[in-house]
């Protein structure tokens, strides 16, 4: 701190030693020796003040280069979100654009495929019983009885 050599220190003691006098010396002697280490005390307190200060600050700037980024990247993702749901929504237009023009042609054919069947008819304009279906009958008819057994 302050550039004092020895001799200086020895010419110091002699002055204080006159001026002061044998009796109170090693009282201030004392008092000063309190005073320096308070001096000292307080000089790195300041330095660990502005230390922390400066690693605050330090550590805000990161903070904000973090919080940038994170605003940067939510924006990113923000936008590609919209870009994908314009396009899922402009897609799910032309599917149902799609399914309503089909719906539309299968629903009002322009030509039928096949004539619609006539029904036979009789010399006398009746319709005689249809040919027996292929189609297998209900067994629902009586129940037949069971037959009695013979005891042997």
């Amino acid at each position: 701190m302050f550039d004092i050599g020895f001799s200086e220190l020895i010419v110091i003691g002699i002055v204080a030693l006159v001026v002061i006098g044998p009796e109170r010396l090693p009282r201030v002697a004392r008092t000063l020796g309190v005073l320096f280490g308070r001096m000292q005390r307080y000089v790195s307190q300041v330095k660990s003040d502005i230390n922390r200060e400066m690693d605050l600050s330090e550590l805000n700037r990161v903070k904000n280069e973090f919080e940038g980024a994170a605003r940067s990247f939510q924006s990113d993702v923000q936008t590609a979100m919209n870009k994908t749901e314009s396009e899922l929504r402009e897609a799910q237009a032309s599917i149902e654009k799609q399914l309503n023009d089909s719906a539309t042609d299968s629903v009002m054919p322009s030509a039928p495929l096949t004539e619609p069947p006539v029904a036979p008819s009789t010399s006398q304009g009746l319709l005689e019983d249809p040919a027996p279906s292929p189609q297998l009958e209900l067994g629902i008819e009586e129940p037949v009885e069971p037959r009695e057994r013979k005891a042997g």
